[in-house]
């Protein structure tokens, strides 16, 4: 509609200019006028008053168009008018030439002006003016270009003669006009006259006809600027209901938004969670994927919900089986809230992307500088592996402190609490510890950088978080691995970097300051001391030692040492060698410094006395810490999480979020599924794969051993005695073990052959492939068939064998398409053999351009001579006698080819084999007449040779539906069981989960359930000590 009103516009324009232009036009068509008049009277004629009359005209006319009312008009007609004033000097030019007639005739020149003006004396009534520069002219449309052509028209007709000067006498004292001449001029300008009236009222219809046109288009330029005003009315309105469709959608938002609100809560109050959720769903009108989103983080909020009373579950059957300890409350205290976030963030921290700048207390002090006794009097338990002047902190120890009825430690993630007023289960828990840091470290290392968790409740006991990390040495000793002192070196330097981390540098007093490594470590990160405390060690053996008090003092005022702290302490840790109690040093710690002569002169202050004012100060420290940083690094996740999230809704549009356990989950349902679709296989089925499989296995046996061996004998008995007597030792030796393998391959075949056949799922897709491949594999490994199937297996096979009746037709005709069919198979294969002996045949050599060894044509030599043999004995054993190997090679050389022995030998084997085979096969069709009369069998062992494959097919048969049933009755069963068992340890271990589930998919959804996780933990802590507080 804009595009209509502006084009509505334009077309106004253009009128307006055509307008213009015609004016312009006409202003040119009276300049021309003047000009023509103007030639008249320099022609001598009485015209220069007309000429002056028509300029009058022509002046009315130009203030006439100047009248009209638009401006680019009235300035065209204005300076045409000017022109068409400046045009008029030609006539002035004339009236000097006249002038000079006036000098040149003397007396005539009087006359000659009666009769041009009456006597009056010509004066230009214009002043000269010089003519303006031609105005540039607009386009105008078609309409104005017709208009201004019908006036070029006008103005373009030859309306004016040239009339000739009249001839003056010679003498000038008269000058006389012929009447002739003056008759003829009258009767020019009148005809000139009626000329010009008459494209005055061509002109004068036109302007009417213009003007006409120039109120249609007013008109139509008001209708359309009533429409552009209507238009602009509708916009305005459209825009107020924009506005109010804005302020609506607001509303709606900040609706939706209070619906999120109630929903949070809703997880929070699980019993009234459907009727809430529903009553929601009916308030809010929210489309299907927004719903479908909610209600996928409805579900990983149940999750986590569920996950958190599974572990109170757990925490109340310990409290249960525990009845003797009284505990309070299972709720979590605050300070086990925390240490949950960090022992997550400590599991995490090699791959995870947010750097973890949550307050701890870092223990970090030179080897055997006491950092551990110190700990130990914090926590009020030996709970350490102790050692002289050796090394025993091998990797970071995280401690929890928190307040408990009873003095207990507990692992993360272990169920068994160590009673610390105990001496033996802190023996127990020493042990512990030391065998974990033995486990942690990797071949090739002397420590370790993962964290043991450790959480320790006891009534008085200050909350706080303490990292004891191993200390700084300064020399590598022998049994320690290479770049052991850089090692440790970084590791107190990558918990110092965390900038709210509270470093406590210990510092042994006994000797001398400048021997310390750590303090320079400390003040390296900590140059200001902001998150510093320092604690001297060891002051009662620095006091015996030490002459000068003066030195103690400095340290404990910062003036030692180039490193700053908040606060400086001094302890005593111990009495030496003596492995004390902790009560027991705590009253010599006391008692020292009560008598202390440190004390006495002003070299301590009471506030910087013992552990327990360490203790207390360092807990007010971390507190403060954790209040000023916590709320900033919970963001900092919050922040993680939007960005993951936004990375999943890239990268996995439209694939439901699942973590390494959620799709370990579905991976677990899939492969049971699978399990279970082999008992949806048809008894049919089973046993004609069994039985394809069982004879793949066993044909050798039964053709080239049992058959082959025993088809030479000369009448029936003897056949049968030779079949009999090989059946026997097979079925009590191999064949019950053949067919169990058979059994155990098909299964294991079928069961691959499922999981690799289904469909995958389009969230799935081969995500699953390693974990079943490993599945596989293992219950492979661990799979034994019941070792009673096997007995029973080879009583089914030797009653079979030993069935020698066939008891019906069909079950002969059977056998022999049975007995043909490998007959036939293995005359392809003996005539393979054959043909790979003697080489190409005659056509393969012409269409292939192959020709035959040295070694091929011998064979064919010795073929073409042995062929004679069984020609001429047809019923040839299959082995040759040393005259006939004599004869044939005597042949051989006579028809000069000399061939050695092993090669005829060879030979008559691959052709025995092809002539033997055909002959049994010829003989097996002429046994389907001789199922009633055997005495009518054309072969020497009466037809006896399909009775063996009619019992190779009955035991086929009956094998492979034992086999099934063991199968589909016990063995797929037991697989099944096998398949969970291995699962269910897979389910604990998660670095085999880790490498069997892997991709870029699996790591995203991992990094925003830790994410998750962590942000969670930091809320709720967050919000416990907004209460606490």
């Amino acid at each position: 509609m804009y595009c209509n009103a502006k084009r509505s516009l334009g077309k106004g324009r253009n009128c307006q200019l055509a307008m213009s232009r015609q004016g312009s036009t006409f202003s040119r068509r009276v300049a021309t006028k003047g000009s023509k008049w103007v030639f008249l009277a320099a022609s001598g004629i009485g015209a220069m008053k007309v000429v002056s009359n028509k300029i009058d005209e022509t002046h009315g006319e130009v203030s006439k168009n100047l009248s009209l009312p638009y401006d680019t008009m009235a300035d065209g007609l204005n300076s045409l008018a000017m022109s068409a004033r400046s045009y008029s000097h030609y006539g002035r030019s004339y009236l000097d030439k006249i002038d000079e007639l006036k000098n040149s005739f003397g007396d005539s020149v009087a006359g000659f002006n009666d009769i041009l003006n009456g006597g009056d004396e010509v004066t230009p009534a214009i002043p000269p003016l010089q003519p303006l520069k031609p105005i540039e002219e607009p386009e105008i449309d078609e309409e104005a270009q017709d208009i201004q052509r019908q006036i070029q028209e006008v103005m373009d007709s030859p309306v004016l003669l040239e009339v000739p000067l009249p001839e003056l006498e010679s003498e000038p004292s008269q000058c006389t006009i012929p009447d002739e001449t003056l008759v003829q001029h009258q009767e020019v300008l009148e005809k000139l006259s009626l000329e010009l009236e008459e494209k005055e009222r061509l002109m004068e219809e036109l302007d009417a006809t213009q003007n006409e046109k120039d109120l249609k288009h007013q008109e139509e330029l008001g209708k359309l600027a009533q429409e552009i005003k209507a238009k602009e009315e509708a916009m305005n309105e459209k825009d107020s209901k924009f506005q109010e469709e804005k302020e609506r959608l607001k509303e709606e938002l900040a609706e939706a938004q209070n619906v999120a609100l109630q929903i949070e809560e809703l997880l929070q109050e699980n019993k009234d969670l459907k009727s809430k959720i529903n009553s929601d769903k009916s308030d809010s009108h929210r489309t299907e994927t927004e719903l479908r989103k909610e209600l996928l983080k409805l579900q990983e909020s149940y999750k986590r919900e569920l996950d958190k009373y599974r572990s109170e579950n757990e925490q109340l059957k310990f409290l249960v089986k525990n009845s003797n300890l009284k505990t309070s409350s299972v709720k979590k205290s605050i300070i086990d809230m925390y240490a949950e976030v960090l022992d997550t963030l400590s599991d995490n921290d090699n791959t995870y992307k947010i750097q973890d700048h949550l307050p701890r207390i870092v223990v970090v002090g030179d080897q055997s500088a006491g950092k551990t006794s110190v700990l130990e009097m914090i926590v009020r338990a030996r709970i350490f592996p102790r050692g002289h002047g050796e090394m025993m902190t091998r990797s970071p120890v995280q401690v929890t402190l928190g307040e408990g009825n009873r003095h207990t430690a507990q692992f993360n993630g272990d169920d068994r609490v160590f009673d610390l007023s105990s001496e033996a289960e802190l023996k127990e828990l020493r042990a512990a510890v030391e065998g974990r840091m033995t486990k942690n470290l990797k071949p090739g290392e002397t420590v370790s950088s993962e964290v043991i968790s450790l959480t320790v409740k006891g009534p008085g006991l200050h909350r706080m978080v303490l990292v004891d990390l191993p200390g700084i040495i300064s020399t590598e000793t022998r049994g320690m691995m290479p770049k052991t002192k850089e090692a440790l070196t970084e590791m107190a330097a990558m918990f110092m970097r965390n900038p709210n981390a509270i470093i406590l540098c210990v510092q042994d007093g006994s000797i001398d300051a400048e021997r310390s490594n750590v303090t320079n470590i400390v003040q390296a990160h900590d140059p200001k001391g902001k998150r510093t405390i320092f604690v001297l060690t060891k002051v009662d053996l620095a006091e015996q030692n030490m002459l000068n008090p003066t030195r103690v003092k400095k340290i404990l005022e910062g003036k030692l040492f180039p490193m700053k702290a908040l606060g400086y302490y001094a302890v005593v840790t111990g009495r030496g060698p003596q492995d004390d109690s902790i009560e027991t040093i705590r009253a010599y710690e006391e008692d020292f410094f009560s008598r202390s002569k440190l004390f006495r002169s002003g070299a301590m202050r009471a506030s910087q006395m013992s552990t327990n004012n360490l203790s207390l100060a360092v807990s007010d420290c971390f507190w403060k810490m954790v209040s000023d940083s916590v709320e900033q690094q919970a963001d900092n996740f919050k922040a993680a999480r939007y960005n993951l999230e936004a990375e999943w809704r890239n990268t996995f549009s439209g694939i439901r979020e699942m973590d390494r356990n959620d799709l370990f989950e579905k991976a677990k349902d899939d492969i049971l599924d699978d399990i279970a679709a082999l008992h949806k296989s048809t008894p049919l089925e089973w046993e004609t794969l069994l039985q394809e499989n069982l004879w793949e296995e066993i044909h050798p046996k039964v053709v080239d051993d049992i058959y082959l061996g025993a088809a030479e004998c000369t009448s029936s008995s003897n056949f049968n005695t030779k079949v009999d007597i090989a059946l026997k030792d097979w079925t009590d030796d191999k064949l019950p073990q053949m067919a169990i393998n058979v059994g155990w391959q098909t299964l294991f075949k079928q069961l691959e052959t499922i999981m690799t056949t289904k469909k995958a799922d389009r969230e799935i897709g081969d995500l699953f492939q390693p974990l079943k491949a490993n599945i596989l594999e293992t219950v492979k490994a661990q799979h034994a068939w019941q070792s009673t199937a096997l007995k029973r297996l080879s009583v089914i096979q030797k009653n079979a064998l030993e069935d020698t009746a066939v008891t019906n037709k069909m079950q002969w005709d059977n056998s022999i398409s049975f007995m043909e069919r490998i007959l036939k198979e293995r005359i392809d294969l003996a005539n393979d053999n054959l043909e790979r002996c003697i080489g190409p045949s005659w056509t393969e050599r012409w269409t292939g351009w192959r020709s035959r060894s040295p070694l091929e044509s011998q064979c064919v030599s010795a073929k073409n001579e042995l062929q004679k043999l069984l020609v001429a004995d047809e019923m040839h054993s299959k082995h040759l006698e040393n005259d006939e190997l004599t004869t044939v090679r005597r042949n051989l050389q006579t028809q000069g080819v000399d061939v050695p022995y092993e090669i005829i030998c060879t030979v008559w084997e691959k052709l025995y084999a092809v002539t033997f085979l055909t002959r049994a096969l010829s003989s097996a069709q002429q046994c389907r007449k001789a199922f009633y009369h055997r005495s009518i069998a054309c072969n020497a062992v009466e037809c006896n040779d399909v009775v063996l494959f009619w019992r190779a097919t009955r035991m086929l048969e009956t094998t492979s539906n034992a086999l099934r049933l063991q199968i589909m009755n016990t063995e797929a069963q037991r697989l099944e069981q096998e398949v969970k068992q291995y699962l269910d340890e897979l389910s604990r271990d998660e670095e085999n989960k880790k490498r069997l589930i892997t991709g870029k998919r699996v790591d995203l959804a991992e990094e925003l359930r830790k994410v998750r996780s962590i942000q969670d933990k930091l809320e709720l802590f967050i919000a416990e000590l907004n209460k606490d507080q």
